[in-house]
């Protein structure tokens, strides 16, 4: 058991969390590894699967995926399941003497009374969003634990190479195709593609597709993101950081690859960016969760089967907190 975690599986430490996550991510990045990118082989790996949670089933999301996609375990055990050792030990499993956990974050709600008396008469209250460490295991840490099998495509039809195609067809989005770049037009709302010829493989054409179409859910009419930044600027580098991100989440859950080339600069910029502001990787994970949640919506036998999670969540009587996205 892990010497830093209490035995409800919260890290007992007080420490800086935001300051302790952008130090990782910043290292990485400074490392020239971006790491919300895949770097496992899905055919050894038991398929590129989004961790989640041993216990209820339910995905880990936002910056959770990002720390659990930088475990030594995850995906090269080839099992994608994390849970806390309170959870585990109530299943009758034991985390292994001397396993090091993974931290994750969720939010608490902590609700505030005005001990004042107000003007009008009324007691006023607020909620104030408290971040909370849990510390978590992965399934190859843990004796005891059923072995993992991977879904069938039969069980996650979205793993079908054609699910790229079914997305962008139910989007609705305007797509044109010629030239030698790929990029979303805010103005005409329009993404732009080169031809078939120029891409190396049909994966890599369907990956660079949703890449785009996480640009393209930043429109006012969708999730309303801020895209007038220019090239080069902070607005920009941000907004390229946020589809980055996103596009990773949507082309692993689809088993597409996540390499797609970015200019150098990004990578550079990102990290000066994520050092300025300790919170910025939170929200910029939380903004491409969003968009990887819109873009996979499009895919209906995905949008079923997370209706079906929140169908049996609300049977559980729902969750106590709130996932740090």
């Amino acid at each position: 058991m892990n010497n830093n975690m209490k035995s409800n599986g919260r890290a007992s430490a007080r420490r800086d969390h935001y300051q302790d996550v952008t130090d990782r991510i910043v290292a990485a990045l400074e490392a020239g590894t971006a790491p919300w990118r895949r770097h496992w082989d899905p055919e050894k790996s038991g398929g590129p699967l989004l961790p989640i949670n041993a216990v209820t089933g339910r995905r880990y999301h936002g910056i959770n995926v990002l720390l659990l996609g930088m475990s030594q375990f995850s995906f090269a055990s080839g099992d994608p399941r994390y849970c806390s050792y309170k959870q585990a030990k109530a299943r009758g499993w034991q985390v292994r003497a001397g396993e090091k956990g993974t931290t994750v974050f969720f939010y608490k709600q902590l609700r505030i009374v005005n001990r004042d008396v107000p003007a009008d008469g009324e007691e006023h209250t607020c909620n104030i969003p408290l971040l909370r460490a849990y510390t978590v295991f992965n399934g190859s840490q843990i004796d005891g634990i059923p072995e993992f099998v991977p879904p069938t495509i039969e069980e996650a039809p979205w793993r079908r190479f054609e699910a790229a195609d079914i997305i962008m067809r139910n989007s609705g989005a305007i797509i044109h195709i010629g030239g030698d770049r790929a990029f979303y037009r805010p103005s005409t709302d329009s993404i732009h593609l080169p031809p078939k010829s120029a891409f190396r493989s049909p994966e890599g054409l369907a990956a660079v597709e949703i890449h785009e179409l996480c640009h393209w859910t930043a429109a006012p009419s969708r999730l309303n993101r801020d895209l007038t930044g220019v090239f080069g600027s902070a607005k920009y580098a941000f907004e390229e950081l946020i589809a980055d991100i996103a596009s990773c989440l949507v082309n692993t859950e689809l088993g597409l690859p996540t390499d797609i080339e970015n200019h150098a600069s990004y990578v550079a910029f990102w990290a000066a960016r994520l050092q300025s502001d300790k919170r910025e990787i939170f929200r910029a994970a939380a903004a491409a969760q969003k968009a990887a949640d819109y873009c996979l919506a499009f895919h209906p036998d995905f949008a079923r089967s997370q209706s079906d999670s929140e169908e049996q969540d609300a049977a559980n009587g729902g969750a106590p907190l709130v996932e740090a996205a």
